[in-house]
């Protein structure tokens, strides 16, 4: 498998202070870790028994494990969520040792439930992702709308059974043990329905009565999927004045591949609402993770009025993003954008589609949705 340069930068992090670096299964943390810190660097990874059996009764021989290594001032711990108890000792040698730590994860869940040590402030958080646009070589966006960006299942030569593989091994065997879900039939459903209306409002009646479970099994499982990165929450912008806007978040799937292998998807028609749906999809990914990676911090969010106008995507209150697939965009698909305007809440306005002809209408710049990307990878969209 041939190596891809990803955009996160784990040494310059780690320069400045401890974090955690979480993301799903498969994204690539630990070919990351690999490839950005040379052989002198402790790798501790809790995945390998003898370590995970040493740690979970000693926590407290973290420190001579590491003094093994030269000149330890940097450590990595693959895997901090398999024994949440060694956090104190993490925190303990970053106040008294000044040792930074990158600890990774690719489940927050367990971490909550035993109520572990977050270091309060000592350790930033970043997240990786799925591979991006801006990582991708030859970009082929057919490809990556049906097989999403997981690095394992874009560069392989059978995408499809890497991603069966990773809904069955991994969905539905470790996210039960994770939520310790009973009704892995019911589950097994959920996942198929949510994957259905990813990217939708979200209505946990409708999801409950298509899985066959109570609504508040749901609403659980739901966050089953948020606490182990598997997707996450778009909230809605609720400040606009002159039209009503609706306040029920968003829910999407953190790779378009696996979304579209729980949901039965094996081909968009181009045109279609499919292909729309995805399209958008994309989008988001791809907005999220360059937040994400320039360390922005700015809420991205989405806005619907009540009437049904709306727009796709708002970054902070200054960007707002509208996603069309059109190959010739028309007055009619700035209406959205035009009932923001209105708002005044954002400084600038985006319609991404597939028209090639880069123009301006009503202030709103009409952008084929690849330069978009190579501006906004380029840190000319999103203002600071």
């Amino acid at each position: 498998m041939r190596m891809l340069q990803r955009t996160l930068n784990l040494p310059n992090l780690l320069k400045k202070k401890s974090f955690f670096l979480f993301g799903p299964r498969a994204t690539g943390k630990s070919s990351l870790i690999a490839t950005q810190f040379d052989k002198t660097m402790p790798i501790l990874d809790l995945l390998d028994n003898e370590l995970y059996l040493r740690l979970t009764s000693e926590p407290w021989q973290l420190k001579s494990i590491i003094q093994g290594y030269p000149q330890p001032t940097e450590v990595v711990i693959d895997e901090i969520q398999r024994i949440p108890a060694l956090l104190d000792e993490v925190h303990r040698l970053i106040e008294k040792e000044k040792i930074r730590f990158l600890l990774t994860g690719s489940s927050a869940r367990k971490l909550k439930r035993q109520h572990a040590n977050l270091l309060a402030g000592r350790a930033w958080q970043a997240e990786l992702f799925g591979l991006s646009y801006a990582e991708i070589p030859q970009f082929n966006l057919e490809k990556y709308l049906i097989y999403g960006g997981l690095p394992v299942v874009y560069l392989s030569d059978d995408p499809k059974e890497e991603l069966l593989a990773y809904a069955n091994t991994y969905l539905k065997e470790e996210i039960q043990a994770e939520a310790v879900v009973r009704q892995l039939p019911a589950f097994t459903r959920f996942l198929h329905f949510s994957a259905l209306t990813s990217g939708n409002l979200l209505n946990f009646s409708n999801i409950a009565n298509d899985a066959g479970v109570p609504a508040s099994t749901v609403r659980e499982y739901y966050y089953v999927l948020e606490d182990t990165f598997i997707g996450f929450m778009l909230p809605a912008w609720t400040k606009s004045v002159k039209r009503k806007p609706i306040s029920t978040a968003k829910f999407y799937y953190f790779d378009l591949g696996v979304k579209n292998i729980l949901a039965r998807i094996s081909h968009l028609e181009p045109q279609s609402d499919l292909f729309g749906q995805a399209f958008e999809h994309f989008i988001a990914l791809e907005l999220r993770a360059y937040i994400s990676y320039r360390r922005k911090h700015f809420m991205l969010s989405y806005w619907q009025a009540t009437n049904g106008q709306e727009v796709d995507f708002l970054v902070e209150n200054h960007t707002a993003i509208e996603v069309k697939t059109a190959s010739r965009v028309q007055d009619k698909h700035v209406k959205g954008l035009r009932a923001l305007m209105e708002e005044k809440i954002c400084r600038q306005y985006f319609l991404v589609s597939q028209d090639p002809l880069r123009r301006k209408i009503d202030n709103i710049e009409i952008i084929f949705w690849r330069d978009f990307l190579n501006e906004l990878w380029d840190d000319k969209i999103v203002l600071s």
